[in-house]
């Protein structure tokens, strides 16, 4: 995805953070904090990765996992949840570790044309 797409808004409502400037200043706070707290060394998981169930569709769409600089020195965001729409019209909010099968299921499918034939780009 390139850094214009977050421009573009999402017709179902639902807007996920894709650059930095997006996500959420408390989030970014608290996360930082919980990492100072606890030290980078010692969380088994980074806070942005935690599953909690009782949070809505629209608050697991704005919850990011990565919020940083690569290896390249681009900052990049990585939302937690790819929500993605369900042939039913409702839609699905996937984690990006525990249904990472499921979110490439879905990238597979939206490569293929109306005939079932698998595009290539």
């Amino acid at each position: 995805m390139n850094k214009d797409s977050a421009s573009y808004p999402d017709p179902s409502g639902i807007n996920q953070p894709m650059t930095p400037e997006e996500v959420d200043p408390q989030q970014k706070r608290e996360q930082k904090e919980e990492m100072d707290r606890v030290g980078k060394g010692n969380l088994t998981a980074n806070p942005g990765d935690r599953i909690d169930d009782s949070k809505s569709l629209q608050e697991k769409a704005q919850q990011v996992a990565v919020d940083a600089p690569d290896i390249t020195g681009d900052h990049i965001v990585v939302p937690t949840y790819f929500v993605v729409d369900e042939p039913d019209g409702t839609q699905k909010p996937l984690h990006h570790v525990k249904d990472a099968e499921e979110i490439s299921d879905v990238i597979r499918q939206a490569r293929v044309d109306e005939n079932g034939e698998r595009i290539w780009r």
